[in-house]
């Protein structure tokens, strides 16, 4: 019985589907973004209401997974994903180079370009030590978010690097003196 795949999903004005085979593409004022469907979930509307429905319960296993991606695409057409993500430490820094291109500055030798892929929006504060990841495919947004993070992942012992704004770290004590 999987519950998340029984929750209907309501459209919202402006949103419409279409399945090809087995991808599911969903457009909205936002863009389109396509979610693929597994073989076995078969998709039905009513009263502006979406649900996913499977034959039996050998595709229990996909169910709630076919039901996840479609909200996130019809999530991601209406008000879009973001990230957020802070640069902390001396001399650590973000800016931008164009509109397709960020530049890091984290304390390696040189600084690191990263070129943001389409559909893809970051926008820094002016302080530079601030970042938000913006876009409509919420796969997209997490992945780009995951590999600036791993640029410089924060240190356990000073806590500097790059890391999620609502990230939780846990500092580890260092050496202590020798008597």
């Amino acid at each position: 019985m999987s519950r998340i795949g029984k929750k209907p999903i309501t459209l919202p004005k402006g949103v419409k589907y279409t399945v090809q085979s087995n991808i599911c593409v969903v457009e909205g004022p936002k863009g389109k973004v396509n979610a693929l469907i597994p073989d076995g979930i078969t998709l039905s509307e009513k009263d502006g209401v979406l649900t996913l429905e499977r034959p039996d319960d050998k595709h229990a296993a996909v169910h709630g997974l076919a039901r996840a991606l479609v909200f996130n695409a019809v999530e991601g057409v209406t008000n879009g994903w973001k990230k957020e993500l802070d640069v902390v430490g001396i001399g650590y820094r973000v800016e931008m180079k164009g509109k397709d291109m960020v530049v890091f500055t984290l304390g390696y030798s040189h600084p690191i370009e990263f070129p943001l892929p389409t559909g893809i929006e970051v926008a820094i504060d002016p302080k530079q030590t601030h970042l938000t990841v913006s876009g409509i495919d919420r796969q997209k947004v997490g992945q780009v978010a995951a590999d600036m993070r791993s640029l410089r992942k924060p240190d356990p012992y000073k806590n500097k690097g790059v890391r999620y704004s609502d990230e939780k770290l846990k500092k580890k004590v260092g050496k202590t003196g020798a008597k």
